[in-house]
Parts: C-alpha cells; sequence; structure tokens
C-alpha cells in the first residue's frame, strides 16, 4: 500500500491524522537533521499500521515535507 504523508517536524507532540483523501499528516517532535525525523515516522506509521520497521520504505521525498511511503502489508515473507 502507498500512503501521500505531509510531515510537520517540531511539533509539541506526536500523532498522526487521516485526511479525507486518505493521505496522512504526520505530527513530529524530531528535528529533520540527520535523518531523525525519518527514523520517528518509521516508527510511527509501524506502529499505526501494525508492522515492522523495516517494512516500511520512504519511496520518494527523502529530504522534504512531502512524501510518498511503502507500506507491505503483506504476511508472507
Amino acid at each position: 500500500m502507498q500512503k501521500k504523508v505531509k510531515v510537520k517536524p517540531h511539533s509539541k507532540q506526536q500523532k498522526i491524522e487521516e485526511q479525507p483523501d486518505g493521505s496522512l499528516i504526520v505530527y513530529l517532535k524530531s528535528p529533520p537533521v540527520d535523518g531523525k525525523a525519518n527514523e520517528e515516522l518509521i516508527k510511527l506509521l509501524a506502529e499505526k499500521f501494525d508492522v515492522s520497521k523495516s517494512r516500511i520504505r520512504i519511496k520518494t521525498g527523502l529530504s522534504y515535507r512531502q512524501k510518498l511511503i511503502e507500506i507491505n502489508t503483506d504476511t508472507e515473507c
């Protein structure tokens, strides 16, 4: 499954908001420095979709706020 994600770093709290179009807005406490925000994003999405962190991949937008995330939810692996 693929999700469009808008990341908001330096937020006071961590949360995920699902938009009517299926995209997500993810509020992160981490700053966008040295990949810390991306690590926190993958951790939060893994918890939300109940998959391991290794099944989540940032497909596009590694250094941008708009990202395309690929989540492998297949039970076979």
